[in-house]
């Protein structure tokens, strides 16, 4: 009997599997851009900066509903992006797993970008300095000094934003809706479950499982960070 309630129907693989690659892919996806915006908000001086960090938190304050309505005026079919990326690349965002791929890169950026920025904030540069006086290539400095300094950071922030985006919802579903085996996520599936009659245990399930992969990413964020500052030790 507890063999049959644990085990997942195909709908609850689907959204498993689904949450498991929009959240993968929305994380490798924003660690360029995240690693990039880090190092302005944390090396550069410039009159809009305050802006530029506003802009980027944004989403950690605004209800995730509200992004996901603004990714869908922008992105939709009908907007100025969305229809651009249709007519010339046969680009659909919208109502798409691709699309909620976007709805959390965008909603876990933030954290991706705090936790990269304070890691970068914490690197003392003479050690960058010394480097380039010794005559290495700004590329070769970030290479060999910075990059394994902040690495720590960059994994907290990539781990931080998956389990974002396995637990995002607002965004998602006001994005790209609630599609079955297309847009239904983790989240998306448990509240589909407490809506109908009997789905009580399907929730359960789900939420358990959540549970799980959340605190195993964690857990394994912890593991990579000590493992990667030991190495970086003198």
């Amino acid at each position: 009997m507890m063999g049959d309630w644990l085990a997942l129907g195909p709908q609850e693989w689907d959204a498993v599997r689904l949450s498991l690659l929009v959240s993968v892919v929305a994380t490798l996806a924003s660690l360029p851009l995240g690693l990039l915006v880090a190092f302005v908000l944390a090396r550069a001086r410039f009159p809009g900066l305050a802006i530029l960090n506003g802009l980027v938190h944004l989403p950690l304050v605004m209800p995730p509903v509200v992004t996901g309505y603004l990714l869908l005026l922008a992105f939709g079919r009908r907007g100025p992006i969305g229809a651009f990326l249709d007519q010339h690349f046969g680009i659909v965002l919208s109502f798409r797993w691709t699309g909620a791929v976007l709805a959390c890169a965008v909603m876990s950026f933030p954290l991706m970008v705090r936790a990269i920025r304070l890691s970068i904030e914490t690197v003392d540069r003479r050690l960058e300095a010394a480097a380039g006086t010794l005559g290495a290539p700004p590329l070769a400095v970030f290479a060999t000094i910075t990059l394994p300094l902040i690495l720590p950071g960059i994994i907290a922030g990539m781990i931080l934003s998956f389990a974002k985006a396995m637990g995002e919802f607002g965004a998602t579903i006001t994005f790209v809706s609630n599609i079955p085996g297309e847009t239904q996520t983790l989240p998306s599936a448990i509240y589909t479950f407490t809506q109908v009659p009997g789905g009580d245990a399907g929730a359960l399930r789900l939420t358990l499982i959540s549970i799980a992969i959340s605190m195993g990413a964690l857990m394994a964020s912890e593991w990579l960070a000590a493992r990667v500052g030991r190495r970086v030790e003198p």
